[in-house]
């Protein structure tokens, strides 16, 4: 029997957020690789099958995590060659800030094996939910801390700003599972183009057992340097100046609904003419 692949998300609370279709796939895989981000959800992962594995241990303190994620792919698509129905469980959304599932998935394809994804809740839809986000109304822009750092972007400060991984901001050794106040300094200092020193900003954390509540912290700016920040929280920077109109192309679209109205007045008219044609008695010749 051919191997497949299917990376699934379990959400980020416990129990709360995994679909049932997702769940069906733990129940019926042959193997299970897992990677929670809390151990108590993991041992709830591991009564769903009986042959659950973590990829936890595939982490090296000084390894880079490139290494530690290809290490991960391999072990996982082994178990495809080897004729295995495979899962990938991953904690929240398995294609949101997650290199492992979407390599996996490709390299599995190439190989010739069926792969897929499947949908989680993700930390940014429980974001937006604690919060009280509405990304439509002033637009958000995302980006992994590290990212960010590493190369220039022309951020919209009319617009959320959300960036994730802070708390390992500027690891260009992409090894370290934390950074010192020294890295995430200069990023206040690359933040501080765009933004006052005293604008608000918010370290949030998503809720990952039912007993827990979200966690966020409001603080200036200046103040991110300083504090105690884990990898698992996120920075949320509140837009810091009002949206700038568009003036000329509101212009040049108020001259297309104008055009578009009269258009629509202009065929309503030929309607009603046709019509009343159409409905006027015929005389007939005897």
């Amino acid at each position: 029997m051919a191997g497949n692949l299917v990376c699934v998300g379990v959400g980020m609370t416990l129990g709360a957020h995994i679909s049932p279709i997702n769940k069906s796939h733990i129940e019926q895989a042959d193997v299970v690789f897992s990677l929670m981000s809390n151990a108590l959800v993991a041992q709830w992962i591991d009564q769903m099958n009986p042959d659950v594995r973590s990829l936890q241990p595939y982490y090296v303190e000084g390894e880079r995590r490139n290494l530690s994620y290809q290490n991960m792919i391999d072990a996982m698509i082994d178990q495809v060659k080897a004729g295995k129905k495979v899962v990938g469980a991953f904690y929240g959304h398995p294609g949101v800030f997650s290199i492992v599932p979407h390599q996996a998935i490709k390299q599995c394809q190439q190989l010739g094996f069926d792969a897929m994804m499947l949908a989680g809740i993700s930390a940014q839809d429980c974001l937006y939910a604690d919060l009280a986000i509405d990304p439509g109304s002033y637009g958000c822009q995302d980006y992994e801390a590290s990212q960010f750092m590493f190369f220039e972007r022309v951020i919209d400060p009319s617009a959320y700003l959300i960036l994730w991984q802070v708390g390992i901001a500027g690891d260009l050794s992409l090894s370290q599972f934390a950074t010192t106040s020294a890295y995430r300094q200069l990023l206040v200092e690359l933040l501080a183009k765009d933004y006052p020193l005293d604008h608000q900003v918010i370290l949030y954390r998503a809720a990952v057992l039912p007993t827990q509540l979200p966690w966020q912290q409001r603080l200036d700016l200046s103040q991110l340097a300083t504090f105690d920040i884990t990898l698992d929280m996120t920075l949320v920077i509140p837009p810091a100046r009002k949206m700038k109109k568009n003036e000329h192309l509101c212009q040049q679209l108020a001259k297309l609904v104008e055009q578009d109205t009269q258009a629509n007045q202009k065929t309503k008219t030929k309607t009603k003419t046709k019509t009343k044609t159409q409905n006027q008695p015929r005389l007939w010749l005897v």
